[in-house]
């Protein structure tokens, strides 16, 4: 019999001191793993996105949330900003920038949000057309490859925006049908994910919210209106059957016409209704609409090491009502504020692993015990000493062995619940089933853990006193 299938058999002759050890050990592995796994894909998702960006213009606020909205849409922006003063940084020919992306944010579909922009996204995640042709005309959408998959929209779907970014049907807008007229290619980035529109197509929708809720607000007055007029005509009529007349004719109240409903003060003429877009999707055009607002600018900047780029941001945020913020420095915040829950859970599950140490060199201690009598047998049989070594220390590394087996599979199962729970709710896909580059260091740290656990009571056999052993019976 060879002292492997040995090893095995004495392990499994204490079934509840196994399934401690391994629970531990399982346990110890496992939420190492795990967290492995999430940093790797945080970082890469989030290095992946920064897409070469040097800088978001904003409104003031939160910078990281700032920066959350607009390069990974995953919070609520800090608010909108005038195109007038956005101009000096979406103008073409700006010396210090290559390239600026606008934003308008605001709306969505399924938990998918819609961008209002231009062309210049494509260039920042290299972006290509799969399926159609790009955005063009009012309300018409070139969406990411996840959103067609996902809610399963091809070439001529049409669907309606809701507004905010949570999927509740309750908040979808009845105006302003939105028509796919084409897909991106995959990029593995956060286009994925978007849904794609010209700015004016977010404006008109906005612009369409806002002379609905001024309509009603001009109902609400008339019929106010008109209930005081017949109320007050009823009074007179009460006293004076002959005022009644009078008081009909003479109630035309000054400003106000209730056939017109002109009210002085209120044009509801919109320069961005359907009929008046030209649908052009050039920047000079985008320009001309100084009050309109957008969300927030994406920059690339020319030469990063400038002095005069590296100080716009300052200049920005101290002679402006503007923000600006850097995506690498935020993110690198972001990273700092996670070290510490993350360094705190490291902490635990080391913790774990080494009490399964532990508990593993408490086992064999014990068993090592109880069998003296039959490794003293196995000496004189004619085993040599340093079996009775390998032996014991082939139990500890069997269990190391068990316990590191199950603790991948405990993390990647975990990774793939928490994985579906953070996509359903922010659209960003986790990988379960996937590698980080650091099993190797796992699997041999947890080998030398078994073997460091079993080590003296494999010494204590190397040891054994066969004369003693034997005649204590």
């Amino acid at each position: 019999m060879s002292l492997i299938v040995l090893a095995w058999k004495n392990i499994i002759q204490n079934p509840l001191t196994l399934l401690l050890n391994l629970i531990l050990l399982t346990l110890g592995i496992g939420l190492i793993n795990f967290i492995l796994l999430m940093n790797n894909q945080l970082k890469d998702k989030f290095e992946k996105n920064l897409a070469g960006v040097d800088l978001v213009v904003g409104a003031k606020g939160s910078p990281l949330q700032m920066i959350l909205s607009s390069m990974y849409h995953i919070d609520a922006p800090t608010g909108n900003i005038t195109i007038k003063e956005a101009k000096p940084f979406i103008r073409e020919g700006h010396p210090l920038i290559e390239t600026s992306v606008p934003l308008s944010l605001g709306d969505s579909y399924k938990g998918y949000r819609i961008v209002g922009t231009d062309y210049s996204i494509l260039q920042l995640y290299n972006a290509e057309i799969a399926q159609g042709k790009l955005w063009h005309n009012l309300y018409e959408v070139t969406i990411g490859h996840e959103v067609a998959t996902k809610q399963g929209l091809r070439l001529g779907s049409t669907f309606k925006s809701s507004h905010g970014f949570n999927d509740d049907d309750d908040m979808e807008r009845d105006h302003g049908t939105l028509k796919v007229v084409g897909i991106l290619k995959p990029t593995g980035s956060v286009i994925d994910l978007l849904i794609l529109v010209n700015t004016e197509s977010v404006w008109a929708v906005h612009d369409h919210d806002h002379a609905h809720e001024e309509e009603e607000e001009e109902e609400e007055e008339d019929t106010a209106a008109d209930s005081k007029t017949h109320d007050h005509g009823h009074t007179d009529h009460d006293h004076d059957h002959n005022h009644d007349a009078h008081n009909h004719e003479g109630h035309n109240h000054e400003g106000h016409d209730h056939e017109g409903h002109n009210h002085e003060g209120h044009d509801h003429t919109h320069d961005h209704s359907a009929e008046d877009h030209r649908n052009d999707m050039s920047r000079a055009h985008l320009l001309t609409h100084e009050e309109e607002e957008i969300t927030s600018i994406l920059v690339k900047f020319k030469n990063k090491k400038n002095f005069m780029a590296l100080s716009m941001p300052r200049n920005i945020n101290e002679n402006t009502d503007l923000q600006a913020a850097s995506p690498a420095y935020e993110i690198n915040r972001l990273y700092d504020m996670m070290g510490t829950g993350t360094k705190a859970l490291q902490l635990i599950a080391i913790l774990i692993a080494i009490v399964s140490g532990i508990s593993i060199f408490v086992s064999l201690l014990n068993s090592l015990k109880a069998r003296k009598y039959e490794l003293s047998l196995m000496r004189v049989m004619g085993g040599r000493p340093l079996s009775l070594l390998l032996l014991i220390l082939f139990e500890g590394l069997i269990l190391a062995l068990i316990g590191f087996v199950l603790g991948m599979l405990v993390s990647h199962i975990g990774m793939m619940l928490l994985g579906q729970s953070l996509q359903d709710k922010y659209n960003y896909q986790f990988v379960p089933w996937t590698t980080h580059g650091q099993e190797v260091f796992l699997f041999l740290t947890t080998c030398a853990l078994g073997l460091a656990a079993a080590f003296i009571p494999a010494f204590m056999a190397y040891k054994t006193d066969i004369h003693k052993n034997l005649s204590e019976g």
